[in-house]
C-alpha cells in the first residue's frame, strides 16, 4: 500500500543507493554494447565549490538528456569530473594552515604545501560531487576524472610539448591582469568590475620646441590614474582633431620626470573626450599596450609585484632621460610607495608646479581581483602564451561550416566576434598548485621543453655538445652523474592557467593521449551544455585543441542556458543577500520539485527568474501525481502484461491512450530540440490536465461501479497510462517516478528499474474519433466553467445551458454525456434551442455555441460596470508603465532587472486587460 504522501527525504538517498549497486549509469553496460553511443562531458565544477544555482541548471539539464537518450537505448556516458582549480584551492589550503597555526606555504617549501594540498583533496575536495548526486545527476561515477589526474596530466605534457615544438606557445613580455596580492597573472574571468567614485585629474603636459627647449604651451591631459604618468612614452590626438593638427610630431617633456615624449596622432584617442588628448602609458594599459604596438614607444614599467613604484635602478624608467632636479626629487620620494600613496603624492607633486587645469568627479569601472579583492593591475611581466589566432581560424570554419551548432544560433555571433579579435592567451601563473610548466632552463640560457626533465636533460646535453659548450665526453659524463644532471638545469616555477587542462577535457577524459581509449566511438561528443559566460573561456578553447590535436571538433551541438536569477530578474550575489541555496530547496520540496522548475524555466536564451514558491509549486505537481497513483492502486488499477492499447474500446480510453501518445511524442520533439521548457510544459499539461483533472474525474463512473469488462478495460488502461507517466516524467523528476515505478511493480513485474526502461513508441495510438467526442466534451465543460468565473456566477448557482442551433452529433453526444456535463459544470439541465434564450452569455466550443441564461443569477449592470472599471484601471496602468519604457533616460539609468519587471508588469496588465474586455464582449 502506498503511504499517504509522497516524502522525498526519505526516498531520494535510497533510489539513488539502488542505482549506484545496479550500476545504472554506467557506460558500456553488456545489454548496451553495439548501441548508438550518447556522450556529454561534464563542465568540471571547481574541487572548491559548492552546488550552486548555476550548478544546479546545468547539470539538471544534462540529467534530462543522458536519462532521456538512456530511454532510448543508446549507450550513454555522461563523463564526471572535477577542476582543480589553481588559485581557489591554493587560497584554500593556505588558510587552512593559517587556521591550525603551521607554517606558511613559503616556509614549507614547493613540495611539502603541495602534499598538503593533495590531502586536502582526498579528505575534503569535490564535495560537489556528493551534492550533484542529491540533484540525481547520472553521471558513470565510476569514471569520474580530475584535472590534476595522471591522464589529464599526460595530456597537458603532451599537448604543451606539441604546441611549443610547432610554434604555438612561446614566451613573450606583455601585458597581463595582474593580482598584486596574489602575486600572479590571473584570467579575464577572475577579474570584477567595479563602479568607483573616483576623480578625472586634468594634467597640464608643456610642450617643447624642436631642440628641447621649454615653451609657454601647454596640452591637457586626463587620468584616473595619476601615478601611471610615470611610466608615459606619449601623447595621443586624434589623426582629424582640427585643434591638434599642428602638434602631430611634437613632443613634451614629461613632468616630475624631464622624459620627452612623442605626441602621436591615433584615433584611440577621442576627440569627443575631455581634452581629446590622452597619455599613452603602453606597460599599464591595455589599450595604451596596442597604441604603444603601433607606434614602437617604449614600454616603460613603473611598479613591481606587489604594485609599488619602481623607480631606482629600472632601466626602462631611466633610459633616455637627462638628470634633473624633478626626477632626483621623484627617485627619493615616490620609489617603494604603495599605488595608493603613490597616487597623493603625484597629485601633490603636480599641484606645486601648477600643472592640475581642473579636477572632475567621475564615477567609473575599475577591475578588481575576484578572490583577492584588490585593483587588478595591467603589468608587463614574461609569460608563456598559445597563440590563439592561429588555432582559432579551424574553431571559426568548422562552426560556420555546420560541424559545430550553437543552440541558441545567436551565441554564434558572440563566437564570432571573440574568436575573430582574439589575443594571444597567457597560460602561465605564479602558483605553485597546478600542472608545472614542462621547461627547463640552462646555464647557457636555453630553454628546453619536453615532456620529462630526462628528456629535457637529454636535450640540453646534446645542444650543449653542438654548441662546444660541452665535449661528447663530459656531456657523458654529466649524464651518468645524478647529482650533476640534477643541478644542470632548472625548472621554470610557473605552472599552467587551469583552463589549459580544462580545454582538453572532451579528449583526455575519453583517454588521449593513451592508445588505448574510448575516442573512436565517443568523440566528437554529442552535446556540451554550459553557461555562456565561458563560451571564450572555455568552449572556444577546446574548440581549438581538438580541432589542432583531433582534427575534428569535439561536440556536435552547444547548448547554452542562461543565468538563474533571483524573483524580480537581480543577479544573486551574497552582498545583495538573494542567494537561493539549491541544496537548501532540495531539503525542503524535494529534488524533484527543483528539477522540474528549472526546466520547465529554461527557456532558450531567456534568464530564469526563480522563486521559492515555484518550487512549492512543483512540489505540489509530485503530490498530485502521487495522489493518482494511490487512487489508482485503491482502484485495482495494477495492469497485465498482455494488455494491447491498441485494443482498447470504450471512447474514454481510447482518448487518454491517444493523449497519451501525443503527449510523448511533444516531449520527445522538444528534448531532441533543446526545449526544456516546452517538453516541461508539454507533461506537466498532460500529467495534470489531461490525466489527472480530465480523465480520472471522467473514469470514476467507470473505475467505481459495476464489475465487468468496460471497468477491467479503465483500470487495465488507467494502469498503463501510470507507467507511460513515470516514463515521461523520469528525465526531469526520477526519484518519485522510479518511486512510483517500484511500488507498482509489485503486483506488475518490472524487467528493469525505470532508470533504464524503455522510452514509449505509441505511435498509431492516435484515435481521432475519441479525441473529437472526449475533446467536445472537455471544452464545453471548461468553457462553461469559464463563464461562471468571468461573470461572478455564485459557486452553489446550478444553471441551465443551452445548446443553439446544435447539429445532430452535437446534440447526441450532449445526451450521452448530459450526467457527466452536469456535474461538471454545475448544470440544472441541458437543452437545445433554435435561438438563445434573452440575457445570456454566449461562446462557442468546438464550433457548437452555448447560451448560459443568466437573468436573475447576476445583476448585468453590476457585472458591466465592475469590468469596465478593471478595464479603464488596466489602461491607466499600462500607460503608465508605457511612458517609463519609452523614456529614454530611465531605459539608460535603471538596472535592468527593473526594466525587465516593468515589461512583465506590462504583460500582466496587457492579459487581464484582453481577459476583461472579451468578458464584457460576453455580456453584450
Amino acid at each position: 500500500m502506498m503511504e499517504k504522501t509522497f516524502d522525498p527525504a526519505a526516498v531520494e538517498s535510497r533510489i539513488a543507493a539502488e542505482w549506484e549497486v545496479a550500476g545504472a549509469f554506467r557506460a558500456d553496460r553488456p545489454e548496451r554494447i553495439g548501441a548508438k553511443p550518447f556522450t556529454i562531458v561534464i563542465p568540471p565544477p571547481n574541487v572548491t565549490g559548492s552546488l550552486h544555482m548555476g550548478h544546479a541548471l546545468n547539470n539538471t539539464l544534462q540529467d534530462i538528456l543522458c536519462r532521456f537518450e538512456r530511454m532510448r537505448g543508446r549507450n550513454v556516458l555522461w563523463q564526471p569530473g572535477v577542476d582543480h582549480a589553481g588559485i581557489a584551492t591554493q587560497m584554500v589550503v593556505e588558510r587552512r594552515l593559517a587556521a591550525a597555526g603551521e607554517p606558511g606555504r613559503r616556509d614549507l617549501g614547493r613540495e611539502a604545501f603541495l602534499e598538503k594540498v593533495w590531502a586536502w583533496k582526498a579528505e575534503s575536495g569535490g564535495a560537489i560531487v556528493n551534492q550533484l548526486k542529491r540533484l540525481g545527476a547520472s553521471c558513470d561515477w565510476s569514471r569520474e576524472r580530475f584535472t590534476m589526474d595522471t591522464g589529464s596530466s599526460k595530456a597537458v605534457l603532451k599537448a604543451f610539448v606539441e604546441l611549443y615544438r610547432a610554434g604555438l606557445i612561446y614566451k613573450d613580455k606583455r601585458l597581463v591582469n595582474w593580482d598584486p596580492k596574489l602575486l600572479t597573472a590571473v584570467s579575464d574571468i577572475e577579474v570584477v568590475s567595479q563602479n568607483v567614485k573616483g576623480s578625472l585629474w586634468h594634467f597640464k603636459y608643456p610642450l617643447v620646441d624642436e631642440n628641447g627647449a621649454a615653451t609657454d604651451e601647454f596640452i591637457v591631459v586626463a587620468t584616473t590614474r595619476p601615478e601611471t604618468m610615470l611610466g608615459d612614452t606619449a601623447v595621443a590626438v586624434h589623426p582629424e582633431d582640427e585643434r591638434y593638427l599642428h602638434l602631430h610630431g611634437r613632443f613634451v617633456r614629461l613632468p616630475l620626470v624631464g622624459r620627452l615624449i612623442p605626441i602621436v596622432a591615433d584615433s584611440y584617442s577621442d576627440p569627443e573626450k575631455g581634452s581629446g588628448a590622452v597619455k599613452i602609458t603602453p606597460a599599464h594599459d591595455f589599450n595604451d599596450f596596442e597604441v604603444g604596438g603601433r607606434h614602437q614607444l617604449p614600454l616603460v614599467n613603473i611598479l613591481d609585484a606587489e604594485a609599488r613604484l619602481l623607480l631606482k635602478e629600472n632601466e626602462a624608467f631611466l633610459q633616455g632621460v637627462i638628470e634633473n632636479d624633478d626626477l632626483s626629487e621623484t627617485l627619493e620620494s615616490l620609489h617603494g610607495l604603495s599605488r595608493e600613496e603613490a597616487r597623493k603624492a603625484v597629485i601633490a607633486a603636480m599641484d606645486a608646479r601648477g600643472l592640475i587645469a581642473t579636477i572632475e568627479t567621475h564615477e567609473h569601472q575599475v577591475p578588481h581581483g575576484d578572490r583577492s579583492g584588490v585593483v587588478i593591475e595591467p603589468w608587463l611581466t614574461d609569460q608563456w602564451y598559445v597563440d590563439a589566432k592561429a588555432l582559432a581560424g579551424p574553431a571559426l570554419a568548422a562552426v560556420r561550416a555546420g560541424e559545430t551548432s550553437f543552440v541558441p544560433k545567436n551565441w554564434e555571433k558572440t563566437f564570432f566576434d571573440w574568436l575573430e579579435n582574439i589575443q594571444p592567451w597567457c597560460i602561465s601563473r605564479q602558483l605553485w598548485w597546478g600542472h608545472q610548466i614542462p621547461a627547463w632552463y640552462s646555464p647557457w640560457g636555453a630553454v628546453y621543453v619536453s615532456e620529462s626533465e630526462e628528456e629535457a636533460l637529454a636535450d640540453a646535453l646534446a645542444d650543449a655538445v653542438t654548441r662546444e659548450i660541452y665535449s661528447d665526453a663530459e656531456a657523458e659524463a654529466i649524464a651518468s652523474d645524478p647529482d650533476k644532471a640534477a643541478c644542470l638545469l632548472t625548472r621554470d616555477e610557473d605552472v599552467l592557467d587551469t583552463w589549459f587542462s580544462s580545454a582538453l577535457w572532451p579528449m583526455s577524459t575519453l583517454g588521449w593521449p593513451e592508445e588505448q581509449n574510448d575516442l573512436a566511438p565517443r568523440y566528437p561528443t554529442d552535446v556540451l551544455v554550459t553557461g555562456f559566460d565561458i563560451i571564450f573561456f572555455w568552449v572556444a578553447r577546446m574548440m581549438m585543441f581538438g580541432l589542432h590535436f583531433q582534427h575534428k571538433v569535439p561536440f556536435r551541438d552547444v547548448y547554452l542556458h542562461a543565468l538563474v536569477r533571483d524573483e524580480k530578474g537581480a543577479k544573486m550575489s551574497k552582498s545583495k543577500g538573494n542567494v537561493i541555496d539549491p541544496l537548501h530547496l532540495i531539503d525542503t520540496y524535494g529534488a524533484d520539485a527543483l528539477r522540474f522548475t528549472l526546466a520547465a524555466m529554461a527557456a532558450q536564451g531567456r534568464d530564469i527568474k526563480l522563486a521559492t514558491s515555484r518550487v512549492e509549486g512543483y512540489r505540489n505537481f509530485a503530490t498530485k501525481l502521487w495522489n493518482a497513483a494511490r487512487f489508482a492502486e485503491m482502484n485495482q488499477c495494477r495492469g497485465h502484461i498482455g494488455f494491447d492499447p491498441m485494443r482498447v474500446k470504450e471512447v474514454l480510453n481510447r482518448w487518454i491512450v491517444g493523449e497519451t501518445a501525443r503527449a510523448m511524442a511533444e516531449v520527445e520533439t522538444a528534448l531532441v530540440q533543446y526545449k526544456f521548457n516546452e517538453a516541461a510544459q508539454a507533461a506537466y499539461r498532460f500529467v495534470w490536465n489531461i490525466f489527472c483533472d480530465w480523465n480520472l474525474e471522467l473514469a470514476k463512473p467507470l473505475l467505481q461501479g459495476p464489475d465487468g469488462p468496460a471497468k477491467d478495460e479503465t483500470r487495465d488502461t488507467t494502469a498503463f497510462v501510470l507507467d507511460q507517466i513515470c516514463k515521461l516524467l523520469h528525465p526531469f523528476m526520477p526519484f518519485l517516478t522510479e518511486e512510483i515505478w517500484a511500488i507498482r511493480g509489485q503486483d506488475f513485474p518490472r524487467e528493469s528499474m525505470l532508470a533504464l526502461a524503455q522510452w514509449p513508441d505509441l505511435r498509431g495510438l492516435e484515435d481521432s474519433e475519441a479525441e473529437t467526442e472526449i475533446g467536445w466534451l472537455v471544452e464545453v465543460v471548461s468553457e462553461v466553467r469559464s463563464v461562471r468565473a468571468e461573470m461572478n456566477v455564485p459557486a452553489g448557482a446550478a444553471i441551465p445551458l443551452v445548446l443553439v442551433g446544435a447539429s445532430e452529433a452535437d446534440a447526441r453526444r450532449a445526451e450521452r454525456w448530459a450526467e457527466t456535463i452536469k456535474r461538471l459544470a454545475r448544470l440544472s439541465a441541458i437543452e437545445a434551442m433554435s435561438k438563445a434564450p434573452p440575457q445570456s452569455v454566449q461562446v462557442v466550443a468546438r464550433g457548437t455555441v452555448l447560451a448560459l441564461p443568466l437573468e436573475g443569477v447576476i445583476d448585468f449592470d453590476v457585472e458591466r460596470a465592475r469590468l469596465e472599471k478593471g478595464v479603464a484601471a488596466e489602461q491607466k496602468e499600462i500607460a503608465k508603465i508605457d511612458a517609463k519604457l519609452g523614456n529614454a533616460d530611465f531605459l539608460r539609468r535603471a538596472p535592468e532587472e527593473v526594466v525587465e519587471e516593468n515589461q512583465e508588469r506590462r504583460d500582466q496588465a496587457m492579459a487581464r486587460l484582453e481577459k476583461m474586455t472579451a468578458a464584457l464582449k460576453l455580456l453584450g
